[in-house]
């Protein structure tokens, strides 16, 4: 094993919040295994760009929870001990549209059966995903404790705004963040004697790739109106607020759903 610092596990690295997340890990000196569903050339490029050494690849559909279970046993076998959590990985297209629009399923404009398939696909990847592999990397930092006081094990959850706003269009999308951020309240209490803490973060809207046509077109004056700082989050901010999160000092941080979208939603 080389590098040093901890070891972070960034699930659907391979792009924007995810990507972002992974090299300010590497930037701190952590090691990185840099998680990607099917985007392998956008995770090799990540990869390169990491400053550090010990960061890998690694691929698994999360909606699958024996490809979830090998993902942290390879985790573990890369790096040597999984320190750090961030369960990133989320779906918002539509899987049968090859990725190429909005998994968009409004009752009012929605046949059943693609109302079945959205939901089940949504909360597939993005609740029984984050549910099953901090079931197995949380069980690996019990078993993997310092020589001396407690574990400093960290899992942060990357939510969404959308759990309290309302998503009309995607539901599904609404919902499962909405019960992330309940399994990581549930997590941060089971998990708080054995020192391992559980935080959400929950942005608004972002500026990455895929949401740039969206940001550039005629929508996007009134995307970024929604907050009086009159813009949206960089994945850049997102991934300092995830890595504040994740900090050891951070352990009284612990069960909080951190909002994050510049007052553009207020709780």
């Amino acid at each position: 094993m080389t590098g040093s610092g901890r070891g972070v596990l960034v699930t659907g690295a391979s792009r924007g919040v995810g990507a972002a997340t992974a090299r300010a890990f590497a930037e701190r000196g952590d090691r990185v295994l840099v998680h990607y569903r099917g985007a392998r050339d956008r995770a090799r490029q990540v990869l390169g760009t990491l400053p550090g050494e010990g960061h890998a690849l690694a691929q698994a559909d999360l909606a699958d929870p024996e490809e979830t279970r090998r993902l942290a046993e390879d985790a573990v076998a890369v790096l040597g001990r999984v320190d750090v959590l961030v369960n990133n990985a989320a779906l918002f297209l539509d899987p049968a549209a090859g990725g190429s629009r909005r998994g968009d399923h409004r009752l009012t404009d929605t046949d059943y059966d693609s109302w079945v398939r959205a939901w089940s696909t949504t909360l597939a990847t993005n609740l029984m995903g984050p549910a099953n592999l901090t079931f197995c990397v949380a069980r690996h930092m019990l078993e993997v404790a310092p020589a001396e006081g407690r574990p400093t094990g960290r899992v942060v959850n990357v939510g969404s705004r959308g759990a309290y706003r309302g998503e009309p269009d995607v539901p599904a999308y609404g919902a499962s963040k909405a019960g992330l951020h309940a399994f990581g309240q549930s997590m941060a209490v089971a998990l708080a004697p054995h020192g391992i803490a559980v935080t959400s973060v929950a942005p608004g809207f972002i500026a990455t790739d895929m949401a740039a046509g969206l940001l550039e077109g005629p929508a996007g004056d009134g995307i970024r109106a929604q907050s009086p700082l009159g813009r949206v989050a960089t994945p850049e901010e997102v991934a300092a607020a995830v890595l504040c999160l994740a900090e050891p000092g951070a352990e009284w941080a612990s069960g909080a759903v951190l909002d994050f979208n510049g007052a553009s939603h207020l709780r």
